[in-house]
């Protein structure tokens, strides 16, 4: 499980459930035109009430599990669970999911939602995180390889702003 690494797959998933989330991290930076990689999808979820069964749902017909816990931890998958917590990451059969309710260096989804852009992706409409919420997210976190993303992030939007794309 969670092998092959399928971001599509689990976006899908989460537009079936209708669960509301705006797309962020390196899924996000590469539809932006980062050209770095990355090995999960990370969403920023909507807490409210209506949201959290829906987002359970998605979870659990994608099995998830809990990333880098002892399958013998119990962890009951539902809406209480998650309005329990905030940020969580999982392993699919999709693959990595890192479901967060709360980004660094932000208040969560509906701080996010009100620079969201909307983009085609394989054919199903996905919130993504403006250029300048990812990179407050990213120097927020302060890992080595966040700031460094941070900085590609940044060549970008000053590229979108001066009109050069060379």
């Amino acid at each position: 499980m969670g092998e092959q690494f399928s971001p599509l797959d689990m976006l899908r998933m989460l537009d079936r459930h209708g669960v509301n989330f705006v797309l962020i991290g390196g899924v996000a930076a590469r539809l932006h035109g980062s050209p770095s990689l990355t090995g999960d999808l990370d969403v920023c979820y909507d807490r409210s009430r209506e949201n959290l069964p829906r987002l359970a749902e998605a979870l659990q017909e994608l099995q998830a599990r809990l990333r880098g816990v002892d399958e013998d931890v119990p962890f009951l998958l539902d809406a209480r669970t998650l309005k329990a917590g905030s940020n969580f990451s999982f392993v699919t059969t999709a693959g990595a999911l890192d479901a967060l309710g709360a980004p660094a260096g932000t208040q969560g989804y509906d701080e996010l939602v009100v620079n969201a852009e909307r983009m085609d992706i394989g054919g199903i409409e996905v919130l993504v995180a403006d250029l300048d919420d990812l990179i407050r997210m990213k120097l927020a976190a302060g890992r080595p390889k966040d700031r460094i993303e941070a900085e590609i992030l940044g060549a970008l939007r000053e590229e979108r702003s001066t009109g050069d794309t060379t």
